[in-house]
């Protein structure tokens, strides 16, 4: 635990006891603050009690006694509108805050050297921080991973010098932590996105923009038009941009060409690393995905020997394009985490010859988007409530069969892998969400690793948990 200091002995309000809620509540309270907690959820409160929060309505508390409002990221703060604590907060005049500030405030207080690497962006978000976390662990470094990867920050050892750490922000936490500096910003990517809670895509573009317009160095990739003027805009101000590419070259930055990323500086280039045989960064999303981790770890001195190890040993993210399995020239891919449509495309678009496994509790829009990847697709497998309407779609174009579960796909589309003589992938990537039949995606990843394992002569590429 981070036990936040910098409130020592003053008063904080706190709105949002779910799990990163409570563990504020509870390094604010170690560090020495008088907290006040409250949620719309009376077992969210009563679980608050048993850990020995005070809570109390938010409503009928003393505001102008607070020194802060620290609000749960899931929380409203501006749009569709504000959530009432937060009215309340500003009324009094009171900061608004959430646990990324207080960790950002931590760091400044104690360990203002320490290398903080924190990364947004639409999409790339988790691998980008796995990938980077796993680069500064195998190079030997003390490493700290944490934020909306799923980890909640205050939860993580203490800032101290030499300390490495490594932060995934969502624009709801860049929205909370108006004094984020980190030592390397990457905001990879920009597409609409969550805009119900931001009300235009300026505004979340701005939001997100405060993360690399903070950093000592922003990694900023520079293929949507968003980025690009971003990128621009910060290093007008002074910052050092490393612009990042997964088709152009850039003058001064990281780009892939294929498989193989280059590097230039001041005009010069120098090839960095062949993602080709690295089957966890696979596909042209991952070459951006790589391109910032490398950026960023340069930027705080791991050497480029030591990058380019951790590239090739990284296990990949799980349910996320990640190897499993492999039998002979079958290679078998959990892409759990891929619930919809254009969550699906990248994997699918990795891969020349799959067997794909989808479906689900069908999202709207269902897989129409996809049709252009159906050339990758040998023969589809269907699944749960979406299956009729995913066979709909496919018609004559690919050939399908309904199997329902998920255990009786993963069996035939191995059976029929096999008997291929071409290299391929049984790919689980569902373009649904699991709730019909699984109570989310993990669980569902982890249903599809152990039905793998049971299959005959598996090679596992994962620890299944079972020893050998």
């Amino acid at each position: 635990m981070i036990p936040v200091t910098t409130f020592s002995g003053k008063r904080v309000a706190l709105f949002g006891l779910g799990g990163s809620g409570l563990a504020t509540a509870q390094a604010l309270v170690a560090g020495g603050a008088k907290v006040l907690a409250w949620d719309d959820n009376p077992d969210s409160v009563a679980r608050a009690n048993a850990a020995g929060i005070e809570t109390a309505d938010l409503r009928t508390i003393d505001w102008s006694a607070q020194a802060a409002f620290v609000l749960s990221p899931g929380v409203p703060l501006t749009h569709p509108k504000p959530h009432w604590s937060a009215d309340l907060a500003r009324s009094a005049g009171v900061e608004i805050i959430g646990d990324v500030e207080l960790f950002v405030r931590e760091r400044r207080a104690h360990a203002p050297d320490c290398p903080f690497i924190a990364i947004t962006g639409t999409n790339g978000k988790s691998t980008t921080t796995a990938l980077i976390a796993h680069i500064l662990r195998s190079s030997g470094r003390d490493t700290q991973l944490g934020g909306n990867i799923g980890t909640a920050i205050l939860t993580l050892d203490p800032p101290k010098a030499e300390r490495y750490y490594v932060v995934e922000c969502s624009s709801y936490q860049i929205d909370l932590a108006p004094t984020l500096n980190p030592t390397a910003g990457i905001l990879l990517n920009l597409t609409p996105d969550h805009l119900d809670r931001h009300g235009t895509m300026q505004h979340y573009a701005d939001i997100k923009e405060r993360l690399v317009a903070g950093a000592k160095t922003a990694v900023i990739g520079v293929d949507d038009s968003y980025s690009t003027l971003i990128a621009d805009r910060v290093e007008r101000t002074g910052v050092k941009v490393r612009r990042i590419s997964k088709r152009n070259a850039v003058a001064d930055g990281i780009y892939a060409e294929t498989t193989r990323l280059i590097e230039m500086n001041g005009g010069v280039s120098s090839a960095l690393v062949d993602l080709d045989g690295i089957p966890t960064l696979k596909g042209s999303h991952n070459a951006q995905n790589a391109a910032a981790a490398i950026a960023a770890c340069l930027a705080v001195g791991v050497s480029a020997d030591d990058i380019r190890a951790g590239l090739r040993s990284f296990p990949g993210l799980k349910h996320r394009m990640q190897p499993v399995g492999r039998r002979d020239h079958v290679v078998f891919v959990n892409d759990s985490k891929a619930t919809n449509a254009e969550a699906a495309a990248p994997a699918l678009s990795s891969y020349e010859r799959i067997y794909w496994i989808a479906g689900g509790l069908p999202k709207e829009g269902g897989i129409a988007s996809l049709a252009p990847l159906f050339q990758n697709i040998t023969k589809v497998y269907l699944i749960g409530e979406a299956a009729p309407a995913f066979a709909a779609t496919l018609g004559d174009t690919v050939p399908y069969e309904i199997s329902g579960t998920l255990e009786r796909a993963v069996t035939h589309a191995a059976a029929d892998a096999a008997a291929d003589t071409v290299s391929s992938a049984v790919m689980l990537s569902p373009a649904c969400a699991s709730f019909d039949q699984f109570k989310n995606f993990e669980v569902r990843g982890d249903a599809f690793v152990a039905l793998v394992a049971a299959l005959d002569s598996v090679d596992m590429l994962v620890d299944t948990g079972k020893g050998n």
